[in-house]
């Protein structure tokens, strides 16, 4: 569904995107992660045709994006910065996208007044920010697109209308194949939604896999040993973390469940207990391990 391969992207001296690739399939939830600066808005507007690539191509359905109007007419883009034409109201601006969007559906628009609650009537620029960002998408829902894409979509809005908008856009995966590709800090609730993910670091995507393999192969493990931890043990591991607290060691580890378990009792631990992570948790010690480490202040 939407390929991207190898891209690069250059403002002046400073390189954004350093050879991004990104793989998301048709009717799934793809959610974007990193660090502040990583990259994540930039390879969003490339993808979405607002930037060219210096290099690499971005391909939807094998069709190239930049300048490509029947890609775009196909594709609805939610951002935390959100644009409305000035003097426009909800009305107004269902009027724009019904010129612009082949699957517009004015019945589905007005079904989801039920859902908004907002007047169609009302000057959009004069909305709360959540607001703006409820007729967001209460626009682009109404236009059927086959692709959404979401940078800090959420925001702003109270938890009943983040359910209820996840529900709409979960609901359009299901039924029509929709895809999403979300960039948000709120690793939390993408836990909760995708399918995929991809973290970004540096202008490079470090790890894309499916969200269940992704957690499936970090592990968080606390054991103890008659004595020092095993030299041999410790070197056939795939450690992210490593700490020692007395006699009880805690390691972050890569690999699978089974093999972790199986590995460690080998060497007859006095304790051993091996949990799955969180997302959020697996983001801060894959990245800790790229040099981008979690610090507290006190």
């Amino acid at each position: 569904m939407i390929k991207v391969n190898n891209v690069v992207k250059r403002f002046g001296s400073f390189t954004a995107l350093d050879g991004v690739n990104i793989n998301v399939n048709k009717g799934s939830v793809y959610g974007l992660v990193g660090p502040n600066g990583a990259g994540k808005t930039t390879i969003i507007k490339n993808i979405m045709g607002i930037y060219r690539p210096d290099s690499g191509e971005i391909k939807i359905d094998g069709e190239n994006v930049y300048e490509n109007t029947d890609v775009k007419s196909r594709m609805v883009y939610v951002s935390d910065d959100l644009y409305f034409f000035p003097g426009y109201s909800i009305k107004d601006m269902a009027s724009y996208y019904r010129g612009i969007y082949p699957n517009w559906s004015d019945e589905r628009f007005l079904k989801m007044k039920d859902i908004f609650k907002i007047d169609v009537k009302r000057n959009i620029r004069r909305l709360s920010k959540g607001m703006q960002k409820q007729t967001a998408f209460w626009l682009g829902l109404a236009a059927n697109p086959d692709i959404m894409i979401l940078d800090e979509p959420v925001d702003g809005l109270d938890p009943v209308m983040r359910k209820n908008v996840w529900n709409l856009m979960l609901a359009d995966v299901a039924e029509r194949e929709m895809t999403v590709l979300v960039s948000s800090h709120n690793l939390r609730e993408l836990e909760d939604v995708c399918d995929h993910v991809g973290i970004m670091n540096k202008g490079k995507v470090v790890i894309e896999q499916a969200l269940d393999d992704v957690k499936g192969n970090t592990h968080k493990v606390q054991t103890a040993f008659k004595g020092e931890f095993p030299a041999e043990l410790l070197a056939s591991l795939e450690i992210l973390k490593h700490e020692r607290t007395g006699s009880l060691d805690m390691l972050i580890l890569r690999g699978s469940y089974e093999e972790i378990e199986n590995r460690i009792k080998e060497f007859s631990p006095l304790i051993l207990d091996v949990v799955p992570l969180s997302l959020e948790e697996i983001f801060i010690y894959e990245l800790g391990g790229m040099g981008y480490e979690l610090e507290i202040v006190d």
